[in-house]
This record gives C-alpha cells, structure tokens and sequence, in this order.
C-alpha cells in the first residue's frame, strides 16, 4: 500500500438491503467513529437506501450510489441521475461495474459519460475496470485493463483529485478466488503506468483499489501490495462484523488516534 495515498476502504452492496438491514450502516459508522483508521470508508448502497443511510451515517462514514445516468434529467424511467444522488446524500458513485457492464451492455463510453455527470454534480468517483477469464488465460488482461481505462475514464476527470480505479477482475467476483499477489501487484503496476500516461502527475496520486472475493482472510495481504490504494468489498460488507475485520487489516501503524 502507498503510505502517501489515504487508502479507500468502500463497500458494494449491489441489489441487497431493505430497511431492516439499515442498523448494518449504524454499526459500520460507530465503528469507524470509536476507531478511526487512517482510511477514507464508504459504502454503497441501493437508491431505496440512499436518504437514510446518509442519516443514520451522520459524517462518520461516506455513503455512495452504485450507479447513475449521463444526463441530468430528462425521460429515462426507472434511472437515476448523480443529482439526484447528491441530493439524497451520497458522496460518491459506482460506474462501470462489471455486473453493468455485463448485463447492461455497458460500453467504455458510456461509463466515461457517467463518470463525467458524476464529477459535474461533485461526487466522487470510482471507476471499474476488469478482464474475463478467458481475457486473462489469453495472456490479455493488461491490454484490456488499459483499453478500459482509455475508454472509461475522463482525462479532465482523472486530472481532479477525485476518481478512483477499481480493478476487478471478472473471474474473481463472488467466486471466493482471488489472484495471486504477483497477479495483482502486476496489474496494479501496470494501471499505475497507464494512469499517468493519462493524467500526467495526477495520475500518481489516484488511489486504485483492488476488488473481487476481499475478506478478512485476504484483505491483509492486498493492501500490503505496492500500488493498492485500498479495496471495493462486496458481500463482506453487507455485516458490520465482517467489514470491521476488513478494516483492521489496514496496518496498525496507518490507524490514527481514536
């Protein structure tokens, strides 16, 4: 892990959680409030969820949107735009997942759009990228991973300071396999090369963050590689007690003082 970047530790929960799962986000944030860890924390939750996430949050932990549409408004039944997201309290949003991108159609440019509609309504954003399996046994994943975030990532967007990588191979979601440390310091390098190719210096300080299958049991050893600048978690953070073991992975020397 960078000891330059502030790491982000964000949590998906994807099509999960109804109003009696809310206290998970309670407990989440009085959990990062009594021991703060030197991480930026977020998580991401339904539309449904939204508004009262961000209330039960209270600023003790950033709540995000997992999608938006490009536009501001207009007739698009059944979407959301990053306005209506900021105004219901999220910080931050989603764009370009593999689940999206697999089962919507999602193309680079269109995630770009989004990206771009993000940054115009102020929230921060993280950007998914990721290669299939056969992708990655062809020998193309690092091709493909830097097409992607040509595609998919702004220049302008990338030169702010408020965009995140998240790299996340497709093979790994959900399936409990995770790359070998030497797979994902690769990658990692590799996105880091491409970054900076985009955005020039800036592209040194956006943080990348690995994900697919992150548990405890794995967290420890993926934010101790060079150039993870943290983890976007998926079914480990739907539990309070899961995330709080992914959290104190993050090294004791980078926790400040509760």
């Amino acid at each position: 892990m960078s000891t330059t970047v502030r790491p982000l530790i964000a949590g998906n929960w994807k099509m999960h959680g109804l109003s009696a799962e809310l206290h998970e986000i309670g407990a989440i944030a009085a959990s990062v409030h009594a021991r703060p860890p030197a991480a930026d924390v977020l998580i991401c939750v339904p539309a449904t969820l939204l508004s009262r996430a961000a209330q039960i949050a209270a600023g003790r932990i950033a709540i995000g949107g997992e999608d938006c549409h490009a536009e501001v408004s207009g007739a698009f039944t059944g979407d959301v735009s990053a306005d209506m997201l900021k105004d219901a309290g999220a910080a931050a949003v989603i764009v370009g997942h593999s689940e999206r991108r697999l089962h919507h159609g999602e193309t680079g440019p269109m995630v770009a759009a989004k990206a771009k509609a993000a940054w115009r309504s102020g929230l921060s954003t993280i950007v998914c990228i990721g290669e299939s399996e056969v992708q990655r046994r062809r020998g193309d994943a690092l091709a493909v991973c830097g097409d992607q975030i040509a595609d998919s990532l702004p220049q302008d967007l990338a030169r702010s300071g408020t965009a995140a990588i998240a790299y996340e191979p497709l093979w790994a979601i959900g399936s409990g396999h995770v790359p070998t440390a030497d797979q994902i310091a690769e990658m990692h390098r590799h996105l880091r090369t491409c970054l900076v190719a985009l955005a020039g210096a800036a592209g040194a300080s956006i943080r990348i963050l690995y994900g697919g299958s992150v548990t405890a049991d794995n967290a420890d050893e993926v934010l101790g590689l060079p150039d993870v600048g943290g983890v976007l978690i998926g079914g480990a953070s739907l539990l309070a007690v899961d995330f709080d073991a992914v959290l104190r992975c993050v090294p004791e020397a980078l926790f400040a003082p509760a």
